[in-house]
């Protein structure tokens, strides 16, 4: 035993055993560091009550006072080795091998520590437990009944903790209130909503009912499923209608929206007129859910326009408004010559006339895209072209190996597609929208009938498609040189003519 003057004989061991658990948590426990300042100072001042009280006993005077404040500093120091004690075993040692406890039962079992260290001192003062313990055990079962939500909220925290059925960080859903969990408490679980509001559930209402929790990250696929409805008229067969949908979703590039388990389309039922569709398709993360189910309705209408296919409305809808002649003649007329200056804008169309351009704007279709929407692929093949209105488009090259490569960005004015239009080439790159996008499409059919008229246009275009090759080959250059091969040769203007008359069928 160390025996320092005026110091109990339990202050020196208790002294060390703090710095030695001092030095085993300071490092690891960064984040706690004031908490463990504050400890330290705590039993700094127990240690100065401990010798003021050795000086006090050498005054036969203050005996009863210098023993009790004697007692209660040696309790003090005690409380102290046992909370250093806790930390280094239960947030040190044990996740050093992988053994994780709840925090609420580290906690108890830390103040069980506590108990027990206070019962000991009891004793060793000369107390008799047995005594206390039978006072204890009717105040205790006074306290059990008259706190019998709190305990239900205690008892709640710690068995929410221990089995895992609920962590934090997960989202869950109890009756209309969803949100994030960000701690569990003794007597609470705090949620954060969407909104920005920290909700606080007592555990006991969590025990009692059902909750649901959202993207389980310990599923195989950690997701939460949503799904948005739309009506489409009876007259468009959902053998159509719903790969439509569901081959637009998967191909896009959506954020938030898992590819595994794939988007479905299903016909849940009928109504009059209509038959109605749920598109369901899954979120990785629960916290954009509006801005998600946003998107996909926008890509979802987007679709639908560039296939010509309206939402239902029921048949019973009674419209009062009769548009006059004069109005539809003024809307038509902004239309034609919003599409006249789209074609205006294209070299490959710069030596037809004006009739001819007027026609080519009669068969213009409007094709919108949303963010993500792919407008043409890479190897597909497609006979029509897509003029760009507002917006921008990415043409992304693939290479045989390797990762696919950004070629160029267009904006406004831009067309892409004109080489499958003319010749019926599978496309050279994948061009995906970056953003919304306003185009037209411009089908083989509308083209087909002013070439046929105009054979000598076939050798004056060849030229300008020869140009926009000897760009795609620059391009891909890069590639080729980096793996030492020979670049694919351009046709010349000669062969490019001769294709563009045999798809046409002009020979």
């Amino acid at each position: 035993m160390l025996n320092i003057p005026f110091l109990s004989r339990e202050a020196p061991l208790t002294f060390l055993a703090l710095g030695f658990l001092l030095l085993l948590i300071w490092q690891p426990l960064k984040p706690l560091r004031r908490s463990l300042i504050n400890t330290s100072v705590f039993f700094a001042a127990c240690l100065l009550g401990d010798l003021l009280a050795g000086l006090l006993l050498a005054d036969q005077a203050m005996t009863a006072a210098a023993r009790w404040l004697r007692q209660m500093s040696i309790f003090g120091e005690g409380l102290a080795v046992i909370r250093f004690a806790g930390l280094a075993l239960f947030n040190v040692a044990l996740p050093r091998v992988r053994i994780h406890i709840a925090g609420i039962l580290a906690d108890i079992l830390v103040i069980i520590g506590y108990i027990g260290w206070g019962f000991f001192r009891l004793n060793q003062s000369g107390v008799e437990l047995t005594h206390l313990f039978a006072t204890s055990a009717i105040l205790t079962a006074v306290l059990a009944i008259s706190m019998q939500d709190t305990l239900g909220n205690l008892l709640g925290g710690l068995a929410l903790q221990m089995d895992n059925s609920l962590e934090i960080g997960d989202w869950i859903k109890v009756d209309d209130l969803s949100g994030q969990v960000t701690d569990i408490q003794w007597r609470y679980t705090a949620l954060l909503t969407r909104n920005g509001e920290k909700v606080i559930v007592p555990n006991s209402q969590l025990m009692k009912g059902r909750y649901y929790i959202i993207c389980d990250k310990n599923s195989e696929h950690p997701a939460w499923r949503r799904s948005i409805d739309f009506n489409i008229d009876l007259a468009v067969q959902p053998g159509r209608l719903i790969p439509l949908i569901e081959a637009d979703i998967a191909a896009a590039t959506i954020s938030n929206v898992a590819l595994t388990p794939a988007p479905s389309c299903v016909l849940i039922n009928f109504g009059p007129g209509y038959a109605h569709y749920t598109l369901r398709y899954w979120l990785h993360n629960p916290l954009p859910d509006d801005l998600t189910d946003s998107d996909v309705r926008t890509h979802v209408l987007a679709t639908l326009q560039r296939n010509g296919i309206r939402l239902a409305t029921d048949d019973h809808t009674i419209h009062l408004v009769e548009e006059g002649a004069a109005h539809r003649e003024e809307v038509q007329g902004r239309e034609l010559k919003r599409r006249l200056q789209a074609i205006n804008s294209i070299e490959l169309f710069a030596r037809l006339d004006d009739s001819e351009k007027r026609h080519l704007a009669e068969h213009l279709t409007n094709a919108p895209f949303a963010r993500g929407d792919v407008l043409t692929r890479q190897g597909a093949i497609a006979h029509w072209l897509y003029i760009i209105v507002n917006g921008e488009a990415e043409a992304w090259w693939q290479p045989p190996e390797g990762p696919r490569r950004l070629l160029e960005k267009r904006g406004p004015g831009s067309v892409f597609g004109e080489i499958g239009l003319m010749t019926g080439a599978p496309r050279r790159a994948t061009v995906i929208a970056t953003g919304t996008v306003e185009a037209y499409r411009l089908d083989k059919e509308g083209f087909q009938e002013i070439i046929q008229q105009r054979p000598e246009l076939a050798d004056s275009l060849s030229g300008i498609l020869e140009a926009r090759l000897q760009r795609f080959a620059e391009l891909e250059q890069g590639y080729h040189q980096g793996r030492n091969e020979a670049q694919q040769k351009v046709p010349g203007s000669a062969a490019i003519g001769r294709k563009i008359r045999e798809f046409f069928g002009l020979d």
